[in-house]
């Protein structure tokens, strides 16, 4: 125990250090990738010691999973006890940024946002940061993976920028605890109500776990595991898209990336993350996944528009009311957009195929960087054309929470559209590419266990 809470201090000490010198240093462009860094870094040193938690909620999470008959986790005892010793690493570390820099900051909701509007931000986060904790490192089908520490690390830079400029992207109750005592001679007492916002984001990442993977908890997997798993990895996904965009994000594709990564690894034993009307439409034309019926490939779409929607009215209300259209960019048209989002959702869909289906290029590791890197991709190439949706439900996402200031839904259509022809392109592409999938060999090595 006392190796453990060894690591569990350093590696929390580490994490706030980093955080408060990201902030005073006013580095606004890769901040957030610094401290994703060092959080996966450590968990990757450190989590064979203590399980790196390095986060209250998460503890609070993993002592929950436990209680509740499910896999992993921890007993309230240490759960206690990793707990104090993170928030004593976070004050020491907040104490000496604010040293080494002479300088310090509050903690606050953003000027022109209040109490509701970082509760949500917090909450939903610091669940997306847990949930993804419970899915790489605790589930029974996840064990021994090699991508525990980028999945988690990187559900940070999915916060830091859209959700942080809101409310400041704490998602760890010692980060709040050690900002505010830093920065007591500035106020004190948001992280009261931070810490409450983000044990709330942990039980909810624990109930939205135990719907995912009822079989690790004594249950049955059945078709609603499948589509809730769709929704849950789509909300997450739209609602960063959304967060990021209305935050004017210096780094909103990455961000975006981030994302959805970070759900393809959570997810993608459960329901094969597709996250994309697109992507289930290349998956079904390929005809490589036997249980993709026609059925079950409207439930996913289903599944996702909803999820997309869901997700876009809640950014929506986070930023007050604001939203935006889905339009192409200053000085282009329609066609311009429609063609360039043809093209990069082939590119999405052509990699979803190779690295997640196919037999000869399938990765077990790399696959949901080598998915959410697509986005980074297409976001940075197209963004300034299309705006880079590459998905029909972020498309109808975006496009009906804009309702709500006029717009309409035309575009959504053109862009749902011309994605599907892009899906459609690389199903037919990657038949001819992958033929040699479908010999003998190839076979038998899929059939192996």
């Amino acid at each position: 125990m006392g190796a453990k809470l060894t690591a569990e201090f350093i590696g929390t000490f580490l994490l706030i250090f980093t955080v408060g010198c990201n902030v005073l240093s006013g580095n606004a462009m890769w901040g957030g990738v610094s401290i994703a860094s060092v959080l996966m870094v450590a968990i990757y040193g450190i989590g064979g010691i203590s399980g790196a938690n390095f986060n209250p909620a998460v503890s609070l999470a993993l002592g929950l999973c436990q209680a509740a008959n499910g896999p992993g986790g921890l007993d309230f005892g240490t759960v206690g006890k990793y707990c104090g010793v993170q928030i004593v690493a976070g004050i020491a570390a907040a104490l000496c940024y604010s040293a080494l820099f002479w300088d310090t900051f509050n903690l606050a909701p953003a000027p022109g946002f209040g109490f509701i509007h970082a509760a949500l931000c917090e909450i939903l986060y610091t669940c997306m940061l847990c949930f993804v904790v419970l899915n790489v490192a605790v589930a029974k089908n996840t064990a021994n993976n090699q991508y525990y520490g980028l999945a988690i690390g990187y559900v940070i830079v999915a916060g830091a920028y859209g959700a942080g400029a809101v409310s400041g992207g704490c998602f760890n109750p010692a980060v709040a605890i050690g900002i505010d005592v830093a920065s007591a001679g500035l106020g004190f007492g948001w992280c009261l109500l931070y810490v409450i916002f983000e044990a709330i984001g942990a039980i909810l990442a624990v109930g939205l776990f135990r719907l995912v993977r009822p079989e690790d908890f004594g249950g049955e997997k059945s078709g609603a595991t499948d589509l809730a798993s769709e929704f849950i990895g789509t909300f997450m996904l739209v609602l960063t898209v959304g967060l990021n965009v209305l935050g004017n994000s210096p780094a909103g594709a990455f961000s975006i990336a981030a994302s959805l990564m970070c759900m393809i690894y959570a997810l993608g034993d459960v329901s094969g993350a597709h996250f994309n009307p697109a992507v289930t439409v290349a998956i079904f034309i390929s005809k490589r996944c036997e249980d993709m019926t026609p059925g079950k490939a409207c439930g996913y779409m289903g599944a996702q528009f909803a999820g997309g929607v869901f997700a876009a009215f809640t950014y929506a209300f986070i930023r007050d009311g604001d939203t935006f259209p889905l339009q192409p960019g200053k000085g282009f048209g329609i066609g311009q957009a429609l063609v360039a989002e043809a093209i990069f959702t082939f590119v999405l869909c052509y990699v979803v195929l190779s690295v997640a289906v196919a037999c000869v290029t399938k990765s077990v590791v790399m696959f949901g960087l080598a998915i959410g890197a697509c986005v980074t991709v297409g976001g940075n190439a197209i963004g300034a054309i299309s705006g880079g949706s590459l998905n029909p439900a972020v498309s109808f996402g975006i496009a009906s929470a804009d309702l709500l200031s006029g717009g309409g839904i035309l575009n959504a259509v053109l862009y749902s559209l011309a994605e599907v022809v892009g899906a459609g392109v690389a199903a037919t592409i990657f038949k001819a590419t992958h033929a040699v999938d479908l010999n003998d060999e190839c076979k038998r090595l899929t059939e192996q266990p």
